[in-house]
């Protein structure tokens, strides 16, 4: 649609049946997953097979309800492929406990956590109307981030998880154990996404040309110095090689988008992989997780969860062994660092590969609400959230195929995890908030008359844009 003398504008459709019509589907990913189990190993559905099907349907609902009433022009795609992850995701659960005598209900926590999650994301919509008035706070956002990554350091504050898992992540308040992390990729994407809007021109023209090459200027290396050394900080104390690698790729395409300009790429690349061949060296368990990688038979004690986990995937084949009739509990801890490989041994080479389409899916329609929105905060922040599914979908399924070493990242709405699954659920509400501000009808703009009352310097006066 053209309004006269105006630039041309778009206009969206509201599209909220689609998306309705869509959640029901992805609802049925779940559920049929949930009844194909038991039907595989019982020969009959489980006894509170309806009343574990409506609550899944009601919540469904529910969240598409709560986005067609605050956001009616919201991207229809990004809900459904959420909700059709987390009920794989809990299906997947559910089946690795019927693999224990007796069952350890993992997915009736993490059926809790999503309800939780789904809470969290009808409120966040209602109540945050604009998510501008998150901008303006880089600093004190940038102090948080870091003071939450840092928070499994204090050793008051250590959860015997950290023992269990052998990583420095986990930190334990009034008998709850959860990963600030998974808050801290939050508010550390508003953190960057405010500071590059605010410096994103500088970040861009400043600086010498040195054989064809734009180097930027010592000053504007200092907030990537920051990150470089708060990645260090994790991969050296925390014993976390894949939120270090985050939190730094996170940042470095961030900057990469914010300027456009392929050298802050080569910077960062370049000072982390010095920093990760250095402690490679003097870290032994950086050097274990790369051994493991390259030749996990070297120690099949230490490499045990890894190498189960490639026979399964090898076992399922093409299509796989199907719901319930594969052995993926003999994977240790399959439910949540290794859920892909349990969905590879029972869907199949051909299920992951569905469910890697859903994840490029969820992340294409990120990027396209970044490629929507009017304001440079918006583009930033929808496309630093779409990284940061895409950072962890790339390393953790590359890591449990030996595509890259083990970083022990979760992967996003189907691991096992409450505040992992909290933390994705209320990035997705957010951009989806983005997506709606970028897809309802602006108002057109008209150029301003100008009215001649002479020839001294102020006889042109420029009435209020959109003046009759």
């Amino acid at each position: 649609m053209t309004m006269p003398n105006s630039q041309p504008m778009v206009v969206y459709r509201q599209r909220r049946n689609v998306e309705l019509a869509l959640c029901l589907l992805a609802a049925g990913f779940g559920i049929g997953g949930y009844l194909i189990t038991h039907l595989n190993r019982d020969a009959e559905l489980p006894a509170n097979w309806i009343p574990v099907s409506v609550i899944w349907l009601v919540l469904c609902v529910g969240a598409h309800l709560a986005v067609r009433f605050k956001l009616p022009y919201a991207d229809p795609v990004i809900l459904p492929t959420t909700l059709a992850l987390n009920g794989l995701g809990l299906a997947m659960i559910h089946r690795l406990d019927l693999s224990f005598d007796p069952s350890p209900n993992a997915a009736t926590m993490q059926l809790i956590w999503t309800v939780i999650g789904v809470i969290l994301f009808a409120t966040t919509l209602i109540l945050l109307r604009d998510y501008r008035v998150l901008q303006g706070f880089s600093y004190i956002l940038f102090i948080v981030g870091m003071v939450l990554l840092l928070l499994p350091l204090l050793p008051f504050l250590a959860s015997p998880n950290n023992a269990a898992n052998g990583s420095q992540i986990w930190i334990q308040i009034a008998g709850y154990s959860f990963q600030p992390a998974e808050i801290a990729k939050i508010v550390l994407t508003l953190a960057f996404a405010s500071y590059l809007t605010e410096n994103r021109d500088l970040l861009q023209l400043a600086g010498r040309h040195v054989m064809g090459f734009q180097m930027p200027r010592m000053r504007d290396l200092i907030p990537v110095g920051v990150m470089w050394a708060a990645a260090v900080v994790v991969l050296i104390f925390e014993n976390d090689l894949g939120t270090s690698l985050l939190f730094f790729g996170l940042f470095v395409m961030m900057l990469y988008v914010a300027t456009s300009q392929v050298r802050w790429v080569v910077i960062g690349a370049s000072a982390f992989a010095v920093a990760a061949y250095v402690i490679g060296q003097i870290a032994p368990h950086v050097a274990t997780r790369v051994s493991s990688w390259l030749d996990p038979f070297s120690d099949y004690e230490r490499n045990y969860q890894i190498i189960t986990a490639q026979y399964g995937i090898a076992w399922g084949g093409l299509f796989g062994r199907g719901w319930g009739q594969g052995r993926p509990g003999l994977t240790p801890v399959a439910s949540s660092d290794f859920i892909s490989a349990a969905i590879a041994e029972e869907l199949g080479l051909v299920g992951l590969v569905a469910v890697i389409l859903i994840y490029l899916l969820l992340v294409a329609r990120g990027l396209r609400a970044a490629l929507t929105s009017t304001d440079v905060f918006g583009k930033l922040l929808a496309s630093g959230f779409s990284f940061v599914f895409a950072l962890q979908i790339f390393a953790i399924i590359g890591g449990v195929t030996r595509l890259l070493p083990l970083t022990g990242l979760t992967t996003p709405f189907m691991s096992q995890g409450g505040s992992s699954l909290v933390a994705n659920w209320l990035i997705v509400a957010i951009l989806l908030l983005i997506s709606h501000q970028a897809r309802r009808p602006q108002m057109p703009t008209m150029p301003a008359p100008v009215v001649d009352l002479g020839d001294d310097e102020t006889s042109l006066i420029k009435l209020n844009e959109g003046a009759a």
